[in-house]
């Protein structure tokens, strides 16, 4: 053997260290398998926790925080003017992280997971090569699971570099500062979440979308609910517009702008690109494998993550959306499982997800309008917060819960939750769904009160005719 050529073997390779390929490795590691994790980054968590879903919630929760101290006068609570130290913001952020990161490396080491830092490029269907690794050069497997995730997207003619005035939501999130003035590029949850923590937190927030909605695509019943609140919160909003041009100075970015704006010409202080992502599928060798890709660049799996090459699997952004965690995660257990021989697949009937501004939108399963689409006869069943005597003492009132049925046999489709706590309500919405619920299941099941919860409660017995909160349609 060549010295620096050293192969190492193991029955499992995990490539990529985000929700997916940890979930994927200690499952693997549950069942017996040796592992090795192979992971570009010297921490685990992926973008999700190092720059994403974790210290976004940081950054809301402290927005959060300055709104209801904004407001607190209309309780009776009268707070002296405070000051937002962003040093020790995004100390705080940092100190979650590190946690967070100390658990997963601890939660390895108790498996025997060997983790290597190292770029992963397939030579074959059952082996790769290191880019980065001192000690070992190679990885023979006998099966690989890649969850190699996604990557923001520029606009035309931009990139994202270290220092720039131009962000990715990474950026974002690192906190360089709160600029005076923000342009987001995007209007979907991602513009829409960071917006509203910046301009919560002092910042002037321009938001420009090319469709003619904030977040395209959801349901317009609960988005019309947030819509109010961030029209409160932005500068402006412009759908039906485009970036034409950016120009980056020292000082700060000039954007042209075409579409729905008077003032085609603006300069930010920073501008936020959050148009959507990409999979990291290329550079990786896949050629010299059997795996198959689409004409968006994900890679095409089967319902138990097996690719078109038998020895590789493959879990998370990689494979397409929803670009979801815990959607990653899960997916991750499945192919470890199936790779034990295990009965496993993926068949959820509904994947929540939620959007994490102020008000929250949660949903899960159908919409009413997916449901039409597929020609099914539908009846909803709606209650609205402002009849909810826990909303009411919160302050909350601008919320909604709305429940999808099947007209005929009355089975729960869908739920969708608008207002502050939605994210620990739809849980019960997706089991639900997933139980194949129908309306009495929600209705006759006694909910506390007063709470958000049985709002649930009470859109089924709308939808029943027995509401006791709001006018009742005999059923």
């Amino acid at each position: 053997m060549v010295m620096g050529e050293q192969t190492l073997q193991t029955e499992v390779a995990v490539i990529g260290g985000g929700p997916g390929g940890y979930a994927a490795a200690f499952r693997a590691a549950d069942l017996g398998f040796e592992v090795a994790l192979i992971n570009q980054e010297d921490r685990l968590g992926g973008v999700c926790l190092l720059r994403g879903c974790i210290p976004a919630k940081v950054l809301l929760e402290v927005a959060d925080l300055i709104y209801d101290a904004r407001r607190a006068d209309s309780w009776g609570l009268h707070y002296s003017d405070f000051e937002l130290d962003v040093d020790a913001l995004r100390d705080r952020k940092n100190l979650v992280i590190d946690r967070l990161v100390n658990g997963l490396g601890q939660l390895a080491d108790r498996r025997d997971i060997q983790l290597i830092q190292a770029r992963a490029v397939f030579e074959g269907s059952d082996k790769v090569r290191l880019q980065g690794e001192a000690d070992v050069a190679h990885v023979k497997y006998d099966h690989a699971i890649l969850a190699s995730g996604s990557t923001p997207i520029p606009l035309p003619g931009t990139e994202f570099a270290e220092g720039s005035r131009i962000m990715d939501s990474g950026g974002a999130l690192a906190l360089p500062e709160i600029p005076e003035s923000l342009l987001v590029v995007g209007a979907g949850y991602n513009g829409v979440e960071l917006g509203s923590a910046y301009a919560i937190m002092g910042s002037q927030v321009t938001v420009v979308e090319m469709t003619d909605e904030v977040l395209p695509g959801m349901e317009r019943e609960l988005v019309r609910h947030l819509t109010r609140r961030l029209r409160e919160i932005f500068r402006a909003i412009h759908l039906n517009t485009i970036v034409e041009s950016m120009e980056e100075h020292e000082d700060g970015v000039t954007v042209r702008l075409e579409g729905d704006v008077d003032d085609e010409e603006q300069t930010f202080d920073r501008v936020l690109i959050a148009i959507g992502r990409r999979p990291n599928s290329q550079d990786l060798g896949l050629d010299n494998t059997s795996v198959e890709l689409d004409e968006d660049g994900f890679i095409i799996v089967d319902d138990e993550q097996r690719t078109d090459d038998e020895h590789i699997f493959a879990v998370g952004d990689v494979v397409g959306s929803p670009m979801l965690a815990h959607k990653a995660m899960h997916e991750g257990k499945i192919a470890a499982e199936v790779i034990a021989g295990e009965p496993a697949a993926f068949d959820v009937r509904c994947m929540p997800a939620v959007i994490y501004t102020d008000p929250q939108i949660a949903w899960c399963g159908l919409t009413q309008e997916e449901a039409e689409e597929q020609g099914r006869d539908v009846a909803v069943g709606s209650f609205p917060w402002t009849a909810s005597g826990r909303a009411l003492t919160m302050g909350e009132t601008i919320g909604l819960t709305k429940v999808v049925f099947d007209a005929e046999t009355e089975r729960v489709l869908g739920v969708g939750i608008v207002g502050r706590g939605a994210e620990n309500m739809i849980a019960e919405g997706a089991l639900a769904v997933e139980m194949g619920a129908v309306a009495e299941d929600l209705a006759l099941t006694v909910h506390p009160h007063p709470t958000l919860s049985e709002t649930q409660a009470e859109a089924a017995e709308a939808f029943l005719g027995l509401a006791t909160h709001i006018p009742s349609r005999r059923k």
